[in-house]
Order: structure tokens, then sequence, then C-alpha cells
């Protein structure tokens, strides 16, 4: 078969056309791969290197025991826990009458669990001293309600003593020990006082004393010893805190050497003017004098 010369030229053209595809699929094909595999590598690189670096930042596998402070003060439990690669944190503070003041009374995360270094140890301290606090008025509310009065404030009822009275229940003194003490008194936290209660009144006959020229506390207590207790109390001027304390009797009713029932009430009235409480002379119609 006769094959022209321009076929020749054709087929020639064809096989070089196709040479030359061939070197550029395979140049483009070369290109694609070598940048997945630096792509591949640099991806297993960097994850490697995180790795590594999370390992390092996490502490991976590195634990300590967390130590007990508990009653220690804050510089002791500071120094241990920094021993032992912790570090202190103080997130409140309380007043407990069960813990020495000063000393740390809870601890997060507790003692004997485990943690990664450098970690923190959240305390709550127990007060370095103890807060002063008003004695509130509590003479004439019932015994639950006092109780639960001084208990809200921080105060406590350690004792509970019993006269007779008209108004059984109600509080008619609080005391410190054999004391009693002033609405306003400042006690520390914790502490606690008697109070002493209202019961039934008895049939035994007692005798008034003279109350002139007492305060009131003095007078309570007076005639608490004998079985009879404040009634009304008025003063001739409103006192304020400041002037409070220096109030005494200048009249009651009934008077000095009246004989009542156990457990029955005088009425009294006050002033800072001394010599009104020297000078006033008893009134004669005592229903008229409150």
């Amino acid at each position: 078969m006769h094959i022209s010369k321009k076929s020749c030229n054709f087929v020639a053209f064809f096989i070089k056309i196709m040479k030359e595809k061939r070197h550029f699929f395979q140049s483009v094909t070369g290109f694609v791969t070598t940048n997945i595999l630096i792509a591949i590598i640099a991806a297993i690189v960097i994850l490697v290197c995180v790795t590594m670096w999370l390992r390092s930042y996490t502490l991976h596998g590195k634990e300590v025991t967390i130590p007990s402070v508990i009653g220690m003060s804050q510089e002791e439990a500071d120094i241990v826990l920094r021993g032992n690669a912790l570090h202190l944190v103080i997130v409140d503070s309380t007043f407990s009458d069960k813990a020495p003041l000063g000393t740390v009374v809870e601890q997060t995360p507790p003692a004997l669990s485990h943690a990664k270094p450098d970690r923190p140890v959240y305390v709550v301290m127990n007060a370095r001293t103890r807060r002063m606090i008003p004695l509130p008025e509590l003479h004439d509310v019932s015994y639950r309600q006092a109780d639960a009065t001084l208990r809200s404030i921080g105060l406590k009822v350690g004792n509970v003593l019993y006269e007779p009275s008209l108004y059984p229940d109600n509080v008619l003194d609080i005391r410190d020990g054999e004391k009693s003490l002033e609405v306003g008194t400042r006690l520390p936290e914790g502490s606690s006082v008697t109070l002493v209660i209202g019961r039934r009144q008895g049939n035994k006959m007692v005798t008034v004393p003279a109350l002139l020229g007492m305060s009131l506390n003095q007078a309570r207590t007076t005639l608490l010893q004998v079985g009879l207790t404040i009634g009304r109390y008025t003063y001739d001027v409103e006192p304020t805190p400041e002037t409070l304390e220096h109030y005494i009797i200048y009249q009651q009713s009934p008077t000095e050497g009246v004989t009542l029932q156990e457990g029955s009430t005088v009425n009294i009235m006050l002033s800072t003017d001394l010599e009104r409480a020297i000078t006033t002379d008893t009134p004669q119609n005592e229903e008229n004098f409150f």
C-alpha cells in the first residue's frame, strides 16, 4: 500500500504532540503529588508538635497528692502547699468557735486527692478576731423569738432561768453570768448569754423593794431577786443611744413596802435629772401614776 508523504508527516506530527502531552501530564501529576506529600508531612509534624506541647502544658502523667491544711494558719498552709508544688487561694472567711482563730476550716480539693502540679487549693479561713455584736432588745419577747434572734446575729443561749411572771414564756432579763446586760452591750461573736424567762405566778406574797435612783437594769435585777418583774417603764425625755445608760428611776408604782403576789410587775419612770430623782414625791394616787 502506498502511503503519501503528506500522511507520513501527519502521523509524525501526531506522535510528537502525544509525546509532548505525556510530558505535560507527567509534570502536572508530579507537581501535585509532591505538594500533597509536603502537606501530609507538614501536617504530621504540626500534629506531633502540638501533641508534645499539650503534654508539656497539661503535665500529662504527672500528679501530686494534696496534703491536709485544715487547722493551719494561712502562712503555714502556704508553705506546706508550695512544698507540694501547689499554691494557696483564699476564697472566703467565716467564724467558728470550734476551730482556732485565723486557721483553715475548709479546703478544696480535699486532702489525699490528686491534682496536677502548680494547681490552686481553695480554702476558707476562720476569722482572726471575733466580731463584737451589740445585744438587741429582747425583753418581753417570747423565748423562741429571742433564741432565734440571738442565733441570727451570731450569739446563742447558754442557760435558761425561770422566774414567776404575769407573762409566762417571755424574756424578763438577759445576763452574762450573774450580771444583767444592757441593750446594746457588745459581745464577742459566738458568746452565750443567760435568759431569764417568765413562768406562771406562784401563791407567795413578796414585798416591793425601793427602786428610786437605780438604773433600769439594776431595778430589773433587784425585782427578779424577790420574784417581781418590771412592768411598764417610761422616760421623762425620750432617750438616745448615747444617753440611755444615764437614766435612773425617779418614780415607781407600787411603792416600796407594798406586798404583791409573786410574779407581779412594778411600773417605773426614769430621768437623767439626778435632783429630780432625789426630790420627787411618791404620787398619792398610784392608779393614775401611769
